[in-house]
């Protein structure tokens, strides 16, 4: 049975103790030559999605993105110390990944907002990277909008590592977005109930599959294989 599991990271791998909301004003600043007049919007949107809302909301034309890829990317690096010391793996994340990797046929890589840079140093700092094949990620700099980011890590998956077109792909997040990008996409999707939407939010947003959080593997693998199944 083979399967395409994608990932979310903030709040479903990680908590990033504000390190990400550092992220994007540091980067901000070095764009703007400014502070934001409030912190960035995250909650499920792409890199691409955040600056753009992040410069629109202050009243400044948004830079090339090629620019502001560059600065996310500077700001994360430099905050790669304080991400490791004040922000922690979640809960039976790593158990889970690790069980995930080692399912013959089964592909497990991230689908998220942060640039492939940063969702690197996010998954590096707390020794996740290994056990995921981020060379076919989906990142936000793919997409501006999270469901389109399920057909570049599909054709990424394709591409790279043989897998047929047909083959079933899961969404694990913790947001409502999460949730609608795999419903629009024809996706599976678990939904984690270990960031700030409740489980109750997230059934009503169409998950089926809602977990409190990550610490039941076998739970995990138990919904992963009923989408393989399919």
């Amino acid at each position: 049975m083979e399967l395409i599991v994608l990932w979310d990271i903030d709040h479903t791998l990680i908590d990033n103790s504000g390190v990400s909301k550092e992220i994007y004003a540091a980067a901000f600043v070095a764009l703007a030559g400014a502070d934001p007049t409030e912190s960035a919007r995250t909650e499920g949107r792409t890199d691409r999605l955040i600056m753009r809302d992040m410069f629109q909301r202050n009243g400044l034309p948004e830079p090339d993105w090629a620019a502001v890829e560059a600065a996310l990317a500077h700001a994360g690096a430099q905050r790669a110390h304080d991400l490791s010391r004040r922000g922690t793996a979640l809960p039976g994340a790593r158990d889970a990944l690790k069980a995930v990797s080692v399912q013959e046929s089964w592909v497990s890589s991230v689908l998220t907002g942060n640039i492939a840079a940063n969702a690197h140093v996010k998954v590096s700092a707390f020794d996740l990277a290994p056990l995921l094949d981020l060379a076919v990620g989906a990142y936000g700099a793919d997409a501006l909008q999270r469901p389109s980011l399920v057909a570049v890590a599909r054709e990424r998956a394709q591409r790279l590592r043989g897998v047929r077109e047909d083959v079933p792909v899961v969404l694990v997040g913790d947001t409502p977005r999460d949730v609608e990008a795999a419903l629009v996409t024809g996706s599976g999707i678990i939904a984690v109930a270990s960031g700030v939407h409740s489980p109750e939010e997230l059934a009503a947003a169409g998950a089926a599959v809602v977990l409190p959080d990550l610490t039941d593997t076998a739970r995990v693998l138990r919904a992963l294989e009923s989408f393989a199944a399919h």
